[in-house]
């Protein structure tokens, strides 16, 4: 299944990534990006394996939990698209 992400998750990422840089730990934000993505990639074999996000109810939008993220993503036939990349504590918005 093929993987991708829409522009709103790669703006997360590069928040992720700026938000420690601008703390002084660049490494602590580039080790959580590897492993967000190594995360993600284990959705191309298994993309049901996240659960169905509470918010929606929808078994087409589910999300892995990756502390302190959650990495949102919609379902589709032949495609995990990634939605957002949000730190676990805010509320989701799939704009």
């Amino acid at each position: 299944m093929i993987i991708t992400l829409t522009d709103s998750a790669y703006e997360d990422i590069i928040d992720i990534k700026e938000h420690y840089i601008f703390e002084g730990v660049e490494h602590i934000g580039e080790k959580h990006v590897t492993d967000i993505f190594e995360h993600i990639a284990n959705l191309s074999e298994h993309p049901q394996m996240g659960r169905v996000v509470p918010e929606y109810g929808l078994t087409s939008i589910r999300e892995l939990i990756h502390p302190p993220y959650r990495i949102v993503y919609l379902l589709k036939t032949d495609e995990v698209q990634i939605i957002r990349v949000w730190r676990s504590e805010r509320l989701l918005k799939l704009v």
